[in-house]
């Protein structure tokens, strides 16, 4: 149990380290939420963009065949 008190206190830098590694933490999974938020919207007005162009392509296709 010493063992452990003494590598959680990191040589009397525990709060330098613990929290350099929360913030660190912190800053990771803000990024993989931004990450996500703007796949997300990336994804969504790809699918917009997509079925604007299906539609216009069955609007030529009309057009030519009438």
């Amino acid at each position: 149990m010493d063992r452990i008190e003494t590598y959680l206190a990191m040589g009397g830098y525990w709060a330098y380290v613990w929290s350099a590694l929360g913030l660190t933490a912190v800053v990771m999974v803000g990024q993989v939420v931004t990450t996500l938020r703007t796949l997300r919207r990336r994804e969504a007005a790809l699918a917009e963009l997509e079925s604007r162009r299906q539609r216009r392509r069955a609007s030529h296709a009309e057009r030519a065949a009438g």
